[in-house]
């Protein structure tokens, strides 16, 4: 009788963990077949709210950690074409119609990889929610790439002086000058 009612607490407990254990997994899938970003080598689990993941006619499939990095890859890959776009759900994280989502486009929260933040909601209501508490402009996935292509000088020109103040600082930390 112990036996059995511990073999059923052991198997209840195996399933409820498997469950949770399964359901992070269908979230994180993409995160674990491209854990970093190809262009900028940031962490896309970090950055799964912002990540992107495209599917190429030709069967390629790339994940990025944002719309920026996005942008340069669709540049560099002109005669490829995106058979399917997703974006993390800002507030869910979970990977959404790139072309179907709500965006916002500014606001008061810093953007990844932007000065000028472009974040993706699985519905308007919660792009609205957003606007309300952190300003910013309700946009098309057209729009926020459009927006991510015009940005892109100052964005990289941003990232490039970033990387060289960390490297200086390193450099400063570790006694070389």
């Amino acid at each position: 009788m112990k036996k059995g009612i511990l073999l059923v607490v052991l198997f209840s407990f195996f399933l409820s963990t498997t469950g949770v254990v399964l359901g992070a997994n269908d979230v994180q899938e993409d995160i674990q077949k491209e854990p970093t970003c190809k262009y900028c080598g940031m962490d896309r689990g970090k950055f799964a709210h912002s990540r992107m993941l495209v599917v190429y006619d030709d069967g390629s499939v790339l994940g990025t950690c944002s719309i920026h990095c996005l942008a340069v890859d669709l540049a560099l890959n002109i005669d490829k074409t995106p058979t399917s776009v997703q974006v993390g759900d800002f507030n869910t994280k979970k990977l959404i119609d790139a072309e179907t989502a709500f965006w916002v486009i500014g606001g008061n929260k810093p953007g990844v990889m932007t000065k000028q933040a472009k974040w993706a909601f699985g519905t308007k209501e919660d792009a609205e929610k957003f606007i309300m508490l952190n300003g910013g402009t309700l946009a098309t996935f057209d729009e926020a790439m459009k927006a991510a292509y015009e940005s892109m000088y100052a964005d990289t020109k941003m990232i490039r002086d970033k990387r060289k103040k960390m490297k200086m600082m390193k450099m400063k930390k570790s006694g070389h000058q």
